[in-house]
């Protein structure tokens, strides 16, 4: 059966570089202005973090690669903690939107669970993912690490009800769906620190081997 890929799965791509056009430059609408200043801020901010790492990234190296003064970061974001959860919330906007996709979707739990792998494996290599990946482990506040803990929740749980519903329409087997979320979330996840953008296979692709491992299993003909 052909499997309908998640519009979000299309359009979330792997990192690129900033746009030439800075957000400081032009003129727009107030609103719509400050809005993608914000954007290219955390969009600056993930990059950032991949590159150097979380602690070897001061504000004032972010304010240099934007081209404005660090009091300028201030407007948009209070502080370094701050940035670097929005770039998780921003990363986690992606997988939550291939799950809308996959929910609102029609067809076999299967297939729509599968669409869904599509746009969690382009989402965990692209701009965001290295700080979905990592964001715990940077000593966080406890009110920052419980945000998170609870969105991630929101993604297994979810996944777990696309796997559930399988089994209830006969596409998935009979297993576990809380070990089963964990496998293949395990698996995407992994991607996010072995992926290299020259890669000769591209997300989709590798998404692709990931499904027809799942869907298959490791049985041979014997």
């Amino acid at each position: 059966m052909a499997v309908r890929m998640p519009a979000s799965a299309a359009k979330t791509k792997p990192r690129k570089e900033l746009r030439e056009a800075s957000p400081w430059e032009g003129r727009r609408r107030l609103r719509e202005h400050h809005a993608l200043k914000r954007e290219a801020v955390i969009l600056a901010a993930a990059r950032a973090f991949a590159s150097r790492g979380y602690h070897n990234t001061s504000l004032d190296d972010l304010a240099a690669s934007l081209k404005v003064t660090k009091p300028t970061l201030y407007l948009y974001v209070p502080n370094k903690e701050a940035i670097l959860f929005e770039c998780f919330r921003a990363g986690l906007a992606q997988i939550q939107a291939s799950l809308d996709d996959s929910e609102q979707a029609t067809g076999l739990a299967r297939e729509r669970l599968f669409g869904f792998i599509r746009g969690y494996a382009a989402a965990i290599v692209g701009d965001f993912g290295w700080c979905m990946l990592r964001a715990e482990d940077q000593h966080l506040s406890a009110a920052l690490s419980r945000k998170i803990k609870l969105l991630k929740a929101g993604i297994d749980r979810r996944m777990r009800a696309l796997i559930e519903a399988g089994v209830a329409d006969g596409s998935i087997r009979e297993c576990d769906p809380r070990m089963t979320a964990f496998a293949l979330a395990g698996a995407l996840n992994w991607m996010g620190h072995w992926y290299r953008e020259d890669a000769s296979l591209k997300p989709l692709d590798i998404a692709d081997r990931f499904i027809e491992v799942f869907n298959y299993g490791l049985r041979g003909r014997n």
